[in-house]
């Protein structure tokens, strides 16, 4: 039997597996023993299978970072089930509370890590840095997966052994998810030890876990932690390495043809190998979603104001979000017919590392020190500087504004909110609030208002579907009787 052959056999039980048991993604066992995991290869492949599948992702990724925050509004086709999202009538048979794309990575890391000792001692050609790079990228990969699932759903199923036989528990109770972000925050100091920096390429070395992927991962987690001395240190170790702001003028490139030296982990698409993205389709073919009155007020030109991210975040004339459809940031080009789905998703840059830092400082009371990194990212953009407000939460709200107008539509928005109102035991919840109230039909705010005062609102619930599934889980205490 081929390499190829076996892959694609592997990798037709997966997805079908999936159908049935979101934590059962084990191929045959004779499959397992005799005809896969020998070779160098096979690691590789399967690996290669839970990037392609986070490249899936993209539209999910949007919408969960986008579509209950301030920056999108509904645009010409927005699908039924986001509208009820956008309304705050959120229910256990969403599909959006399907968690079962983020687990099909995890169970492909799983295996890799299960199984990647093991070829090593078959295959001679196997070298032992070569073995550690994949262990280092399987971390990754499950480390981010749960990173989303933690932050969309707080409590969930925290599974990190293969299901390669019957032994294997499939059925798995929620961890809390301050135990799952400890747990993954070791899992990627050991992949900060063992991960090359290097793979040879531009494409690979921004589509693939680095050192400086992995740092921007646990300088991510630190802070949502509000952990912010931890969190500095890895920005600063990213700070030391060649990865830079784009000026300007180029800040465009960004996003076309995109794999910049300003970044540090993109999905990659590629149109013409026929791996493309949604962001496209969702964005200017079918018009799902266009930018909100926010998204205007933040971005729209005043003189010289918001050139750059102004033109290029949105089109004024229909409120289109330009980052996923352009070939320039003047909101007039459209992509060629050729690289319309080749947009990168950006999972981080330098920008959002940047302020990152001015976030940590500000929270530490250094707020001279804080407001040179804020700037530093204006100044690309040709906007004045700032000066530093004198109190931590001011400069929380420079910070917010900054990040909604550098990340518009980048699939951040919400994950900013949640982190502004989780701090300092939900000092500024109402706050919150407010924010995500904007978009929100002025008959249906109070109720909505009342729905969020209590913080479990601001996850997702449990799905129906795996709720029946998996008699160990319990629903989000929110949603209880929806």
């Amino acid at each position: 039997m081929t390499g190829k052959f076996k892959y694609i056999l592997l990798l037709i039980f997966v997805i079908l597996s999936s159908c049935e048991d979101w934590l059962d993604l084990r191929p045959p066992d004779g499959l397992v023993q005799d005809e896969y995991w020998k070779s160098k290869e096979d690691v590789r492949a399967v690996l290669m299978g839970a990037y392609q599948q986070l490249a899936q992702m993209d539209e999910l990724l949007f919408q969960l970072g986008e579509v209950r925050a301030d920056m999108i509004d509904r645009g010409n086709n927005t699908p039924a089930y986001i509208e009820n999202i956008m309304d705050g009538n959120i229910y256990p048979d969403n599909r959006i509370c399907d968690w079962s794309e983020f687990y099909k990575i995890i169970n492909y890391c799983n295996l890799v890590l299960h199984f990647n000792p093991v070829v090593f001692e078959l295959d001679p050609t196997y070298s032992e840095i070569m073995k550690q790079g994949i262990e280092a990228e399987a971390l990754f990969l499950r480390s981010l997966s749960y990173f989303y699932l933690v932050r969309f759903f707080k409590d969930v199923p925290f599974a990190t052994e293969a299901t390669v036989s019957d032994s294997v528990n499939i059925y798995l109770p929620v961890t809390k998810d301050t135990e799952i972000l400890s747990a993954i925050k070791e899992d990627l100091k050991t992949a900060l030890e063992i991960a090359p920096n290097d793979y040879g390429s531009v494409v690979n070395n921004l589509g693939r876990a680095t050192k400086n992927g992995i740092n921007a991962l646990l300088a991510d987690i630190s802070l949502w932690n509000f952990e912010y001395e931890e969190s500095i240190s890895y920005i600063e170790e990213i700070e030391n390495s060649l990865v830079n702001l784009v000026p300007g003028s180029q800040w465009y490139t960004i996003y076309y043809p995109g794999n910049t030296l300003e970044g540090i982990f993109e999905i990659q698409y590629d149109e013409g190998l026929g791996q493309g993205n949604s962001l496209f389709r969702i964005t200017y073919t079918e018009n799902s979603y266009k930018a909100s009155q926010k998204a205007v007020e933040l971005l729209s030109r005043q003189g010289a104001d918001e050139y750059y991210r102004g033109d290029g975040s949105f089109r004024s004339t229909d409120l289109k979000i330009w980052k996923y459809c352009g070939a320039a940031g003047d909101a007039q080009s459209v992509r060629p017919s050729s690289e319309r789905s080749s947009g990168n998703w950006i999972i981080y840059r330098f920008a959002d590392i940047l302020l990152m830092k001015a976030e940590a400082l500000s929270q530490l009371g250094e707020y001279d020190q804080a407001i040179n990194y804020l700037n530093r990212v204006r100044k690309r953009a040709s906007m004045a500087v700032k000066s530093a407000p004198g109190d931590a939460e001011s400069f929380e709200d420079l910070i917010l504004e900054e990040r909604a107008k550098e990340f518009a539509f980048e699939g951040k928005r919400w994950f900013d909110l949640m982190r502004m109102g989780r701090r300092n035991d939900y000092a500024r919840k109402d706050k919150l609030i407010s924010i995500i109230v904007q978009n929100v039909p002025s008959n249906k705010r109070l109720v909505l208002v009342s729905k969020l005062s209590n913080p479990l609102g601001w996850y997702l619930p449990i799905s129906d579907d795996e709720l029946e599934r998996n008699k160990e889980l319990k629903q989000n205490p929110y949603y209880e009787g929806y």
